[in-house]
């Protein structure tokens, strides 16, 4: 029983294998690792994920909570991610944040709803992001104009929480988040897939992935922007 058990297993990861019909690299955008690679797993096979190198990320410029494991061709991404929150959050806040709080990076599992599908972070291909830690201003920073002193201290930002915010310090959470969110769209060299508030299933997090096609919706009416947008102002 456990040879036939192990046949079987066998057999499911042999439909994620090299399969070039089965998807193809996004118009005009470089390939990547993955995009021969099959996310569809055949009729009557067991579910499994293929095996592939992981590597454990603590993060560079900021500390990701708990640690990424991923492809090193998405900690690549990470790396390109990393630079875009610390960018947008200087301009927000006067710093970088200290921690990127994920909620998972590889997990063996089917995509939402598509039960016949490998999920991104069966792959190690993807991650979802709830927010950001932020410590006191550092020694000799200064806020940026108009914004509260209370800002000095440290304190939490979380798509949840602040997302949909119109008021008081709130407020600049969600400009931070949707700053931050339009730039990621804009950079189409960091990852394809970028969902959020607006798709369903994602009202407390980013999920950021390189499956092999582009997909954007984060925002609640769809909308695709294009260019970089202006820095934030307070």
């Amino acid at each position: 029983m456990v040879r036939r058990a192990l046949l079987l297993f066998g057999a499911a990861l042999a439909t994620l294998t090299i399969d070039a019909a089965a998807v193809a690299t996004p118009q005009g955008e470089a390939v990547y690792r993955l995009d021969s690679l099959s996310r569809q797993l055949a009729p009557g096979t067991p579910f499994g994920c293929p095996e592939l190198d992981l590597v454990d990320y603590k993060g560079g410029a900021l500390r990701f909570r708990p640690h990424a494991r991923v492809i090193p061709e998405f900690k690549e991404r990470l790396e390109k991610l990393e630079a875009v929150v610390a960018a947008v959050a200087t301009e927000v806040y006067g710093r970088p944040p200290l921690t990127l709080v994920d909620l998972g990076t590889f997990a063996c599992r089917r995509m939402e709803g598509h039960p016949r599908w490998l999920s991104e972070h069966g792959l190690g291909n993807a991650i979802d992001v709830a927010g950001f830690d932020f410590g006191p201003l550092p020694k000799g920073a200064t806020l940026p104009a108009g914004l509260d002193r209370a800002f000095k201290n440290g304190f939490e930002v979380r798509v949840q929480s602040h997302w949909n915010s119109k008021s008081g310090h709130a407020a600049v959470h969600a400009r931070f988040l949707k700053t931050l969110a339009r730039r990621l769209i804009a950079r189409s060299d960091i990852f394809r897939v970028l969902l959020g508030p607006g798709y369903p299933g994602h009202g407390n997090h980013f999920h950021f992935d390189m499956a092999p096609f582009r997909m954007v919706q984060i925002f609640e009416d769809g909308q695709v922007l294009k260019g970089d947008p202006p820095p934030a102002t307070p």
